[in-house]
């Protein structure tokens, strides 16, 4: 009994577990647009209304902020 118990709770355990997608938002504007937002596609790009920008998340942000833009809270 207690072996089924302990399987049960380990398989429990292992299907239970979601991987993180990683996947984070901010919100970016600058005088010239309204406001839009930016997300990480969960394997490091930028992604702008669901379109795939080729370029990591990370220096997406900086060259819109080097440009102008305010990105985040």
């Amino acid at each position: 009994m207690k072996k089924i118990t302990l399987l049960l709770l380990f398989a429990f355990a292992v299907f239970s577990c979601k991987k993180d997608d990683g996947r984070a938002c901010t919100t970016c504007n600058s005088p010239q647009t309204a406001n839009f937002e930016v997300c990480d596609d969960g394997e490091g790009n930028a992604t702008v209304n669901g379109e795939n920008t080729g370029t990591s998340f990370d220096v997406y942000i900086a060259d819109l902020e080097a440009a102008g833009a305010t990105c985040g809270g």
